[in-house]
């Protein structure tokens, strides 16, 4: 079983946990960010931590999930490590047209209950989207879960929210943004190399 220390410092070591000036999926402005993609390529720190993720639910009680479920990019390997911790089907969604949907054949069943997952919720739009997307189907969500819950446990779901990771959200509009006012370049993660373009890894 890991610890919190012991989760900040694979973060920390694999430079998934990064400080600067950023763009979040929101459209807000943060000095921290954590870009899940870095620790989730050592397929070691992905089972692991994916494994934890899974024991809590399964502390919990909750054994009996049929399918757990991501967005693309970001949650398709938590979902698919999560899965195989439950022993349960890993599906992910996409945007086609900017809508959140099934592709690729998936398909979910009346009454099939469902985790969702993602790697780091801040505002938690993807994943209402995912659940919305569950809903239409007819399956039941059971909960979600996340690498890292950047609202500090304040963002509401409608289900019940588990997180390896809760920590602070600070974020600004961009015309609140005291960094914008410093004149520091913001960077949208994804569209630059980060430790390149004003995010440098802790640790």
């Amino acid at each position: 079983m890991l610890n919190r220390e012991e989760i900040l410092s694979i973060f920390e070591k694999t430079g998934a946990m990064l400080t600067g000036h950023f763009v979040l999926t929101s459209g807000r402005h943060s000095d921290r960010y954590f870009q899940c993609a870095r620790v989730l390529e050592h397929p070691r720190y992905c089972e692991l931590l994916c494994r934890e993720l899974a024991r809590g639910w399964i502390n919990e009680g909750l054994k009996d999930v049929d399918t757990v479920i991501g967005p693309a990019l970001g949650g398709i390997l938590v979902s698919y490590e999560v899965a195989r911790a439950l022993g349960a089907r890993s599906l992910f969604t996409e945007r086609e047209n900017g809508v959140m949907t099934l592709r690729r054949g998936f398909v979910l069943s009346p009454g099939e209950r469902v985790l969702v997952v993602e790697d780091v919720i801040t505002t938690g739009g993807s994943v209402r989207e995912v659940i919305a997307v569950v809903r239409e189907a007819g399956a039941q969500v059971v909960g979600a879960a996340a690498l890292v819950d950047r609202s500090n446990g304040t963002v509401d779901l409608g289900v019940p929210l588990r997180a390896l990771l809760t920590v602070p959200a600070v974020s600004y509009s961009p015309e609140e943004c005291p960094l914008c006012r410093q004149g520091i370049p913001a960077v949208k993660p994804g569209s630059r190399h980060l430790s390149g373009a004003g995010g440098t890894p802790r640790g």
